[in-house]
């Protein structure tokens, strides 16, 4: 008898419907597994017929061929274990095959029938509700995960024996209901207070103007001087995820296998912190079936890197594209995925090999020649795409023995959010589908409509790319700052203050 079960695939972030056929037919016993299956998929062969066994299930002792289609996708990973469990079960008619047409199946078997998480539930769950898939049946470990998808049956089951009650008597069960956007509040924790930060008021400010505005930031200072205290307590006054940011955010967490509480959205913008010894792929993601990268786990967040110029020169070129297009595409032999890499960069690094070069107490002891060198590493059209270039200078003694307090993270993250709806209003007013979060994702279009400029702003604007030599690209990404600094002021329309403010942010394009 031939049945057929439904699962899913995954391609990147995204899944896609499997097939899994199971055919018994005459021959020698054994379970053939066709259609491009890798390793773990063909030793389901032997946790399929342990667990039946072990279950209580017969196991027919005839020749069983199963069909995972399409046939030109290569499936991986132990979730097949299940739906081909219950294939076998279907074509030897010990189950109901009443609900198998709508209902999609996903999960790892152990020898004793009992059934164990998998990876990348959430995007597969996403994927069957779009496909008009009426239920999914996965671990119990992962029901949680797969039931923050509203508009989808959600059941979660301990074993084997449980999914295949579940088929005879489906009236004995229920869906697990889960309130997304409750999870998601509950998932929000509080970060680093922005009031710990002593000083650097220039700096503090850059920090609000990119978490208001998704904009690109370096620190450039001494040792000691507080850039990587500041880089950390920017996710704190970054506005909340929105549900459907954090289903973005949590999709590729499930998907690279790091989502440490499952069932619980990702409710804090991600972190990323690479050691500057990262490679490439580990950047941009990679592997035979490619897997998320640094770059693309910090999506709808931040992507930190300290020591920026000790990072190889070939590794920070990776970041050039994504950082234009918001994607990654990874291009294998078989296929190519995509990845979203929408994130914030924001890079720490001291202005010369000693470390002191600037400084107004400690000499640099750098020759010219290393100075050149060390900045060599970063390229123009690199630093072209960091809109927010900040000196952060050491303390003065007054500063380091204060008592006083700075501004509180909360009343900073209010005036972040407040001018990130001002740009919310004006991206939904011009268009209802537009996909913009931010002023940094602007387009040359967007930026020729809300960032016209009088007479007096824009010589002082040319005046400004004479003198700076700044690029095409980077005279853009001035006057998508100076949106973002005008929507923090309450203007409507960009003012020389706002760009002359954002002008003094791009003075050390090339420190030497």
């Amino acid at each position: 008898m031939l049945a057929r079960v439904w699962s899913a695939a995954l391609v990147g972030i995204d899944a896609v419907k499997v097939g899994v056929e199971v055919d018994v037919a005459g021959g020698l016993p054994g379970i053939v597994v066709v259609g491009l299956p890798d390793a773990a998929v063909q030793e389901s062969r032997e946790r399929v017929k342990a667990a039946l066994k072990n279950a209580g299930y017969a196991v027919p002792m005839r020749r069983m061929v199963v069909n995972l289609m399409p046939a030109d996708l290569r499936k991986e990973g132990p979730s097949f274990d299940l739906p081909i469990s219950i294939g076998v079960l279907a074509a030897t008619e010990q189950i109901s095959l009443t609900l198998l047409e709508q209902t999609l199946f996903l999960g790892e078997l152990s020898l004793d029938g009992s059934l164990h998480p998998v990876t990348g539930v959430i995007a597969i769950a996403a994927a069957a509700q779009a496909l008009g898939i009426q239920k999914l049946v996965v671990p119990a470990d992962n029901a949680r995960e797969a039931a923050v998808v509203e508009g989808l049956e959600v059941y979660g089951f301990q074993n084997l024996s449980e999914v295949a009650d579940f088929l005879n008597q489906p009236a004995g069960y229920s869906p697990l209901q889960l309130d997304g956007t409750e999870q998601l509040f509950a998932a929000r924790v509080t970060g680093l207070d922005l009031k710990d930060v002593k000083g650097q008021i220039q700096a503090r400010r850059a920090l609000e103007i990119a978490a208001a505005g998704g904009h690109n930031l370096v620190f450039v200072g001494p040792p000691g001087s507080g850039k990587t205290m500041l880089a950390r307590r920017l996710p704190g006054i970054m506005p909340q995820l929105s549900f459907e940011e954090a289903l973005e955010v949590t999709q590729i967490h499930s998907v690279a296998g790091m989502l440490k509480n499952r069932g619980t959205l990702v409710g804090e913008r991600p972190f990323r912190s690479p050691h500057h010894s990262a490679s490439g792929p580990s950047l941009v993601g990679g592997g035979s079936f490619p897997r998320p990268g640094e770059i693309s786990l910090s999506h709808r967040g931040i992507l930190y890197l300290d020591e920026l110029t000790e990072f190889k020169r070939e590794v920070l070129e990776f970041l050039r594209q994504p950082l234009e297009d918001g994607q990654v595409t990874i291009s294998r032999t078989r296929q190519a995925v995509s990845f979203p890499a929408k994130f914030t960069l924001v890079a720490s690094t001291n202005p010369c090999p000693c470390g002191y070069f600037g400084d107004t107490i400690q000499p640099c002891t750098c020759s010219p020649r290393q100075r050149e060198q060390y900045w060599a590493k970063l390229s123009g059209p690199l630093m072209d795409r960091i809109d927010l270039q900040v000196a952060v200078n050491r303390l003065k003694p007054e500063e380091i023995t204060q008592q006083s307090l700075g501004e509180p993270t909360e009343t900073v993250r209010q005036r972040v959010e407040a001018a990130r709806n001002v740009a919310y209003q004006r991206f939904e007013a011009a268009n209802k589908n537009s996909h913009l979060h931010c002023n940094a994702e602007m387009q040359s279009s967007q930026i020729r409509q809300w960032c016209q400029l009088d007479d007096r702003t824009r010589s002082l604007l040319e005046n400004a790319i004479r003198k700076l030599g700044l690029s095409a690209r980077g005279t853009d990404r001035i006057l998508k700052v100076s949106r973002t600094i005008a929507d923090l002021a309450g203007d409507q329309d960009l003012q020389m203050a706002h760009v002359a403010e954002a002008i003094q942010y791009r003075t050390i394009d090339r420190m030497q």
